[in-house]
């Protein structure tokens, strides 16, 4: 497994990012990134049925769409993404939850006990959602995407998913709202030590890194950089890929 962290906030540029590495043959990533304040629904979800679109244009929350099914997700400054990218297994499950195995790991340094849900989530012992994750698979490869909770606008999470425009005409998958918590709260609460956005990120990064076993980041040359910018233009900034129904 190679490690990429982005050093990018802009999710257009994020998603090209993991699109690019999942099409990269035979080489397997963990990645991780931070994305401004956005929203990413599923490659199949109807936009209108799960965006305020008004609440999103109002408090300059763009939305785009990503490859992978599942729902819809509010991301921001707080919210840490994860990725993980491999070639298919012949002789295991290509679609079990061990991919969040190191996220549980990383997770119980910090004396969280998480509890794996029945879609592939994690929740604390409280009942409350810290991640949420998505699939995309292909002949040869499969990725498997989350978000993780510390120190998000939960305010402007539950405004930008409130739809009221439902369109029933519209045959689309539907996201399933569940309870959620800041990590950092649930750490507080707990009276568990608690750090700054940016610690509680690092730690997750070098504890994923422990258990995979890696050893250095993975560099980008400036060609491959060239190409994800181009999808990022041509695909995640375009209203054809972002709304199309």
């Amino acid at each position: 497994m190679q490690l990429v962290v982005s050093k990018y906030n802009d999710p257009a540029i994020n998603l090209a990012l993991e699109e690019f590495l999942f099409n990269k043959t035979d080489e397997e990533f963990i990645l991780f990134y931070i994305n401004n304040p956005s929203v990413i629904i599923g490659c199949n979800q109807i936009l209108q049925n799960e965006v305020n679109e008004d609440f999103c244009k109002s408090h300059d929350i763009p939305i785009y769409r990503r490859i992978s099914g599942g729902g819809a997700v509010y991301h921001d400054l707080g919210n840490l993404s994860y990725s993980f990218i491999r070639n298919k297994a012949d002789n295991k499950a290509n679609l079990s939850a061990d991919f969040l195995n190191p996220i549980v790991f990383a997770l119980k340094s910090f004396g969280i006990q998480p509890v794996v849900g029945k879609r592939k989530d994690l929740w604390l012992p409280d009942e409350n959602k810290i991640s949420g994750t998505a699939a995309h698979l292909t002949a040869k490869r499969v990725l498997h995407h989350g978000t993780l909770l510390y120190d998000t606008d939960l305010d402007k999470l539950v405004g930008a998913l409130s739809s009221s425009m439902k369109n029933t005409e519209l045959k689309g998958i539907a996201s399933v709202p569940s309870p959620v918590k800041n990590i950092k709260t649930f750490l507080e609460e707990n009276s568990l030590k608690y750090y700054t956005t940016i610690e509680f990120f690092q730690i997750i990064i070098n504890q994923v890194k422990t258990f995979h076993q890696v050893a250095k980041e993975y560099s980008f040359d400036d060609n491959a950089m060239i190409d994800i910018e181009l999808l990022a233009l041509e695909k995640y900034r375009s209203e054809s890929w972002n709304k199309r129904k």
